[in-house]
């Protein structure tokens, strides 16, 4: 029998390892009840240095009960765009063991309203969460001052 070291170098692969590490116990969790908190969360999470200099593009991660497992940055762009691999979105929240998640991106022209493909990029993560049962609850576009809700817009 051939030894495993000296297996042909098409065998050998590399180990996948998922792990979420959580800082807090669930009950310290901060919990969305409205889209102002999630506002507020990704606010402070914010480089204060770049909301107003380039798209980023976030995602919190959620439990079953709406507390928040953790914030994370998926993208960061150009002045007007930035590009969103839904693979990536889901890869975290599959990973934290996210039921539900919200999406966030940042303008930095001050303006709030979303643009075709901030639609279309909405509409594409929706659908792909509905394939692996985790509900996009809310998409917000910030800014410093002000954001927009795609859900409270009846838009999602």
């Amino acid at each position: 029998m051939e030894k495993l070291a000296s297996s042909p170098a098409w065998m050998k692969v590399s180990e996948l390892e998922i792990i979420y590490k959580s800082k807090m116990r669930p009950s310290e969790r901060p919990q969305i009840k409205v889209s102002q908190d999630a506002y507020q969360l990704f606010l402070a999470s914010w480089d204060m240095g770049k909301i107003e200099l380039l798209e980023q593009f976030k995602v919190m991660a959620l439990n079953h009960a709406n507390r928040v497992l953790g914030i994370c940055e998926i993208s960061s762009g150009a002045i007007s765009a930035t590009l969103v691999d839904p693979k990536l979105v889901f890869g975290m929240l599959l990973k934290a063991g996210a039921s539900s998640a919200i999406i966030c991106h940042a303008h930095p022209s001050g303006n709030v309203k979303p643009s075709n493909s901030d639609v279309e990029m909405t509409r594409k993560i929706c659908e792909g969460g509905k394939l692996l049962d985790i509900k996009i609850l809310d998409h917000l576009i910030i800014t410093m001052d002000n954001y927009y809700s795609f859900a409270d817009s009846g838009a999602l």
